[in-house]
């Protein structure tokens, strides 16, 4: 089969890290900056394409076979989101051995617990547990 439409289990799923959470923030930056950009440049046209999450890859539904098989030291662990709507959110998912889709907020929760916390790990992993 061709890559570029199977992607390998190498490149589909990575963790989520730190470093992954500061390049969602300076996309998201990117972004604000880009369209005070566009507006003061486009007042008149206001026909703007914007993503929507994929169907196939909406929260609680399984993971579709395309994506191939997530490795055994990914199941239940926070992962980058593979859908490119969520690639300036703040978001990550994680997949249980069920292959159903999990996503969760990369903000603080409770104003205390970020999502590298062992704590809020330790939730996530029982939450998703089958």
């Amino acid at each position: 089969m061709d890559p570029l439409f199977w992607p390998s289990e190498t490149n589909s799923f990575r963790p989520f890290t730190r470093e992954s959470l500061a390049a969602i923030e300076e996309k998201i930056a990117e972004n604000k900056k880009q369209q005070i950009k566009d507006k003061q440049k486009n007042k008149d046209q206001g026909t703007e394409e914007k993503l929507t999450p994929q169907l196939d890859l909406k929260t609680c539904k399984k993971l579709p076979s395309l994506y191939g098989d997530i490795p055994v030291k990914l199941v239940g662990e926070p992962l980058e989101d593979v859908d490119p709507y969520y690639s300036d959110h703040k978001t990550f998912m994680v997949i249980n051995r069920r292959r159903t889709i999990f996503r969760f907020t990369a903000t603080r929760a409770l104003c205390i617990f970020d999502p590298f916390n062992p704590v809020r790990r330790a939730a996530i992993k029982v939450l998703t547990h089958s």
